[in-house]
């Protein structure tokens, strides 16, 4: 029985056998309009009766043809539907009223010649029985096929007009698998009250005998703008009962302005994060990167390959994604092949062998350049200055100085806010890379830009797959200090913000983010055991471990003497920084590039903030180098 209704869940009726119904119940409504207009006697010509009936089929047929009603798939009957019924049905009242007046004014046959009255009854039993009939088929539809599959039973929370679409979006989805069984809402005046009859409930009504009762399962929370307190509260409340949540997407993604089913998301992280992702629109993009050959480094990381996966929507004429990770730089090679991306090759090289990348400058000779490739993670290279020096100074230092060679237009570095008034290896390499790129700005036709960022969720060095980590393995949680804040955005806005930048940049820029404001950590492990079901500190604590070593307890974005100057988007900013020496700066860069695996690694931090001296260590045992 499940197969046949499977079967016949695939196929849809033929429109002219909808057109056939349609005239059928036409026919029988201007049979009941008679009987109304007689008081139900049959005191009127029958014979004249069935004479009309086929000038009224022939009109019907003329007016839902002209319309296309019967184009429309009965089970998915909505909104748009019934007022094409409507016009179809005013459309053949028209006919039969023109028709009216001919025939009387110029002695057609009776045929054409039908009571005002019964034309006006015809015109309202139509309406009524066409949209009738077809929304009795969608139910009786959707009805057959919920029968014969496991359905959830849900709560909508927000009974305003985004809770009303999206139970519309959930009853015209023949597959969804839900059954709504009520509403949630904030608003005492709806609270009691009845929608679609289902009651509107508020939330501290939703209890777990409540739960238990009704056997719910999940709530969807469909309210536009909600703020990011109010949803951990309504989710912390939610999960406690031990119900899944889910979250209807704001109004701007929904698809051509409407809400289907797939859109509606498990709520995560980002969205508990107190700040609205911003969207970059910009059609210059297009001609951006239009028929260009273009370099990403690093592509094999988690800023790299999301930078080569928007970039490759766009028509290049090559792209090369250069890493040294192998493992990595194979999946997103795989990934690109699924997709049916072309043009691109996947190249294993390490941005610290000048030699293996003037190669693959000379063979490709690219135009575009985005410089990912780097390492991040503060505590391993506080340990290892000099691995951080050969890549994120050395590596940088070839890739830009052949950039200039092989007249690259354009230059982009991906900076980071670890890099503004530094505390740590990591961050001080990443400002003497900064102020090298800065120094070649102008010497031939390469323009050098930077952007700054802070911390990515989802990244390879974010915290975020650390603590599910760690609340997969039952906790605790570990957080390096109460009060340490970070800024935040998902990866996908860190890649836009680059590409918007490429096109933005005229050279020597450095662009900085409006991130909103910074969140906790502390904060920010307690929404993630929420978000997993649990509770804190019953199911799961969270441990303080003390500062790491060049570790701050707040980042920033702009360093010491700079300010900024606004664009034309008001989100990115361009930081003004200081007048640099930059034969001074150069010759400092090249002799901490000339630093050899011998050296100690004070040494080689002491030349470091020679060239920033800014940095200053915090908690660091090259803090004796700052005395």
């Amino acid at each position: 029985m499940i197969e046949i209704l499977h079967k016949i869940s695939q196929k849809y009726a033929s429109k002219w056998l909808i057109m056939l119904l349609d005239l059928l119940v036409v026919l029988f409504t201007f049979f009941i309009a008679y009987l109304i207009r007689f008081n139900f006697s049959i005191d009127f010509d029958i014979k004249l009766l069935l004479n009309q009936l086929p000038f009224v089929a022939l009109a019907a047929f003329i007016s839902f043809l002209s319309v296309g009603s019967h184009k429309g798939v009965v089970r998915f009957t909505g909104y748009k539907d019934i007022i094409n019924i409507i016009i179809g049905v005013n459309i053949l009242a028209t006919i039969l009223i023109i028709s009216t007046f001919l025939s009387r004014k110029l002695n057609f046959d009776d045929v054409f010649n039908i009571s005002g009255s019964i034309i006006y009854i015809h015109l309202l039993l139509n309406i009524l029985f066409l949209t009738g009939f077809k929304l009795f088929i969608k139910s009786l539809y959707n009805n057959l096929m919920q029968d014969f599959k496991t359905t959830k039973r849900v709560l909508i929370f927000g009974a305003g007009n985004a809770g009303m679409i999206t139970y519309d979006a959930i009853n015209n989805d023949s597959k969804n698998g839900y059954e709504v069984i009520g509403f949630i809402d904030d608003n005492e005046q709806k609270v009691g009250k009845k929608i679609n009859l289902l009651k509107v409930y508020s939330l501290d009504k939703i209890n777990k005998k409540f739960v238990t009762n009704n056997d719910v399962e999940e709530v969807i929370i469909s309210v536009q703008n909600i703020e990011s307190s109010r949803l951990l509260q309504i989710t912390g409340q939610l999960f406690a009962l031990g119900l899944k949540v889910k979250i209807v997407p704001p109004v701007q993604h929904w698809i051509d302005g409407d809400l289907s089913l797939g859109q509606i998301k498990e709520v995560n992280i980002e969205d508990l994060l107190g700040r609205q992702q911003i969207s970059i629109k910009n059609s210059a993009l297009i001609d951006e990167y239009d028929n260009q050959i273009i370099f990403i480094t690093g592509a094999a990381g988690s800023i790299g390959s999301e930078l080569a996966r928007k970039v490759s929507e766009y028509r290049y004429k090559k792209l090369i994604l250069i890493d040294s990770a192998e493992s990595s730089l194979y999946n997103i090679e795989q990934e690109f092949n699924r997709n049916g991306k072309v043009n691109f090759d996947a190249i294993v090289g390490d941005i610290r062998d000048h030699n293996r990348m003037e190669q693959l400058f000379d063979l490709y000779k690219p135009k575009i350049v985005f410089h990912a490739a780097a390492y991040k993670h503060v505590p391993l290279m506080e340990n290892n200055p000099y691995e951080a020096v050969s890549v994120n100074v050395i590596g940088t230092k070839n890739i830009a100085s052949l950039s200039v060679k092989y007249n690259v237009n354009k230059f982009v570095f991906i900076s980071t806010d670890k890099a503004v008034n530094p505390t740590n290896v990591m961050g001080a390499t990443k400002r003497v890379a900064e102020l090298y790129v800065n120094c070649l700005q102008g010497q031939r036709q390469t323009k050098f830009i930077t952007t700054r960022f802070g911390n990515v969720l989802g990244s390879n060095g974010s915290v975020i797959p650390l603590f599910k980590k760690q609340i997969e393995n039952g906790g605790p949680l570990t957080v390096t200090h109460k009060d340490i804040t970070r800024y935040f955005m998902t990866i996908p806005e860190a890649c836009q913000l680059v590409l918007e930048a490429a096109t933005m940049g005229n050279g020597g820029e450095i662009f900085v983010f409006d991130m909103g404001k910074t969140v906790k950590i502390f904060d920010l492990a307690v929404n993630m055991i929420i978000l997993s079901g649990l509770r804190y500190p019953e199911d799961i604590d969270i441990k303080i471990t003390g500062l790491r070593p060049g570790e701050k307890i707040y980042e920033e974005l702009l360093a010491d003497g700079e300010n900024t100057k606004p664009t034309y988007h008001e989100k990115i900013m361009i930081a003004k920084t200081k007048q640099l020496d930059i034969n001074d700066i150069e010759l400092k860069i090249e002799r901490l590039c000339s630093a050899n695996i011998k050296m100690q690694n004070l040494e080689i931090v002491s030349l470091m903030k020679e060239i920033i001296p800014e940095y200053v260590s915090n908690n660091s045992k090259y803090e004796v180098l700052d005395s």
